[in-house]
């Protein structure tokens, strides 16, 4: 993009309906994961974690045996190293291992085993960042915050038409619709909603638009109808 380029943000009305379409989608079509049956914020914390950069299918076994081994916070900060790593290690990304453990032992230190329940503390756990902290605070504490990855930039883009940087999840504009898109009920359902139909319909290279719920007034699809 342009440095003087001043991209324009879609109307709350748009995005509130893009959103209602989202979530009444997810209702009947939404991925089931033990974590998001989970009501503890830890082990939500600890998903989304392992869900950085790796698909939730190769999560599931892991977080499943992760949490009989651990299955508090406290249990985890007493944990050895070599232990954590055992578990966590199919899933590759050796950096993240360390930062479970640290992340517990801060948690059990410095916020008495109580997993924060606001962005500016919980952004400074290790191994914690914007994407991961947006994503607990709205399936664990049921909070109305933004979450932005490359998947739902591209959602963004296709569906609003919206011009995105190569960073597009660090582009402002994007962060403010998805600001504007936390806003509202069910702010749990609307971030696994958005994450589900990324995975599901909206996907990198060939989107499933035949089966997009908001396909009616999508940029994408409209502009390719055109050509």
């Amino acid at each position: 993009m342009a440095e003087n380029y001043c991209p324009l943000i879609p109307s709350r009305k748009e995005i509130a309906i893009f959103r209602r379409k989202i979530i009444f989608w997810f209702k009947k079509n939404g991925r089931v994961y033990l974590w998001r049956k989970e009501k503890d914020p830890f082990k939500v914390l600890v998903a989304e974690m392992m869900l950085r950069r790796t698909k939730a299918d190769q999560v599931a076994p892991i977080y499943e045996q992760f949490c009989r081994e651990f299955p508090d916070v406290e249990t985890l900060a007493r944990a050895n190293q070599e232990a954590v790593e055992k578990i966590l290690h199919p899933l590759g990304l050796k950096w993240r291992v360390p930062a479970f453990s640290m992340m517990a032992r801060e948690v059990v230190e410095k916020y008495h085993s109580r997993v924060p329940d606001n962005r500016e503390e919980l952004t400074s756990l290790p191994g914690v960042g914007e994407y991961v902290v947006g994503a607990v605070l709205s399936i664990a504490y049921g909070k109305n915050e933004w979450v932005v990855d490359s998947n739902i930039v591209r959602i963004f883009k296709r569906y609003f038409g919206i011009e995105t940087s190569k960073e597009g999840r660090r582009d402002k504009h994007v962060i403010e619709v998805a600001k504007i898109y936390a806003k509202g009920k069910d702010p749990g359902r609307a971030t696994m909603g958005i994450l589900d139909i990324t995975a599901l319909i909206c996907r990198p290279g060939k989107p499933l638009c035949e089966r997009c719920p908001l396909r009616e007034h999508c940029h994408y699809i409209l502009s390719q109808k055109k050509e």
